[in-house]
């Protein structure tokens, strides 16, 4: 707490913080809003949630390498101010315009801004700090932020505004979307002088560090197992968000309710996140846990028992998480760990855009209480997997030791 107070009693940083924020709740609000207007459009709950999801990924899987370089080429503030100008273009366009087209265009159009925006507050970050090993701490509010405050925030936005405003809830949610990402623009515009700069494309973000990172993940026994355990661990989250709509329905609840779903989902990943180090869950653990709870969110016979159940799943993916990526900065060598998280970014983009993608198809095929078994138990064989990997990662550095 004393390390934050001291990050946040930095008057620039705080300012990019309120700008981060204020983009971060968009974010969460249009994902929430955009597949209840598309669920509108279309007549499906079940692929609404997944087309807003996958037109937001698929710039990050298609233009990550193309977008750092064109942010290369300008003035950092000037591309947020941008980006954030032409996303609330695009937001108040979507209202305006109100089609099932131009939604999914526009949403691409948004994911690419903010492919464009990212790497420039990334960059903006350190120079408005006071020392260098301010930067985890930094890093780690801008995370803590992102998957917890800001979600929270736009998730009782879409819940308070549904129950208000039923008949006219989507249209409110996109102006306010819209509205957001303009509060952003003159934040920076008017308050943040001191993130003017280039933008220097760091050694991670070069071309071929995914295939680098995925020739180290496999001669690596505990690369491969956290590799496989995260993506366990991702399959239940992401499918939990994937078809969380179809499900508040299934459990006689409306938007409301959907809402509310997200909501303990990315409550309880937060609270795995911030009491990893008190729990001290094994890595492979947490991800069985994940799995066998979703199971009881399979089988949840109402609301409240579902919240509870998915909740828990949230904290569990969010240990796995944390701890995944902390012993990949503790145990893989420095010369290739930059490629190592690299890989593992690129990976979290594509297991979650399956999920959303494949989870819906598998609802329409087999209903949505099967659909979380499965997930289920595709996220507890990952769990036993990594288990075994780190077990034997363990065993093997012993047998060194005692050689030696």
């Amino acid at each position: 707490m004393r390390r934050i107070a001291e990050v946040m009693g930095i008057p620039a940083f705080r300012r990019l913080w309120t700008s981060a924020y204020l983009c971060c709740v968009g974010d969460w609000l249009s994902l929430l809003g955009l597949s209840s207007l598309l669920a509108t459009l279309t007549g499906s709950s079940e692929f609404a949630l997944s087309g807003v999801v996958a037109t937001q990924l698929l710039p990050g899987l298609l233009l990550a390498p193309l977008a750092g370089h064109l942010a290369d080429r300008f003035d950092r503030r000037k591309v947020m101010i941008a980006t954030d100008l032409v996303r609330c273009a695009l937001f108040l366009s979507i209202a305006v315009v109100g089609t099932t087209w131009w939604l999914l265009a526009a949403n691409f159009l948004v994911g690419c801004c903010s492919m464009l925006w990212i790497p420039a507050k990334d960059s903006a970050l350190p120079t408005l700090l006071h020392r260098p090993d301010q930067v985890q701490t930094a890093s780690q509010l801008t995370l803590v932020t992102t998957y917890g405050l800001a979600l929270l925030t736009g998730a009782g936005l879409y819940s308070v505004i549904t129950a208000i405003a039923p008949h006219s809830d989507v249209h409110v949610i996109v102006v306010i979307n819209g509205l957001l990402y303009l509060s952003s623009a003159l934040v920076i515009a008017t308050r943040l002088p001191e993130a003017s700069g280039r933008w220097v494309a760091p050694p991670s973000g070069e071309p071929g560090m995914a295939r680098d990172g995925l020739r180290y993940v496999r001669g690596s026994r505990l690369v491969r197992g956290l590799v496989i355990g995260i993506v366990g661990a991702l399959t239940a989250g992401g499918t939990v968000i994937a078809i969380a709509r179809p499900y508040a329905t299934e459990l006689r609840g409306g938007e409301a309710a959907f809402g509310t779903l997200v909501i303990a989902m990315f409550l309880g990943l937060v609270i795995g996140v911030v009491g990893t180090p008190r729990l001290r869950l094994p890595f492979g653990v947490a991800i069985v846990a994940a799995g066998v709870l979703l199971l009881a969110v399979a089988v949840a016979p109402h609301l409240w028992f579902a919240l509870a159940a998915v909740g828990a799943v949230g904290a569990c993916a969010g240990i796995a998480f944390v701890t995944g990526l902390t012993l990949i900065g503790a145990q893989v060598p420095d010369e290739v760990r930059g490629r190592v998280n690299a890989f593992v970014q690129a990976l979290v983009k594509v297991v979650l855009f399956a999920a959303t993608t494949m989870a819906p198809v598998l609802v329409d095929l087999v209903g949505v209480r099967p659909a979380l078994v499965a997930a289920a138990v595709i996220a507890a064989l990952a769990g036993v997997f990594a288990h075994r990997q780190l077990a034997a990662r363990h065993h093997d550095r012993v047998t060194e030791k005692v050689q030696a």
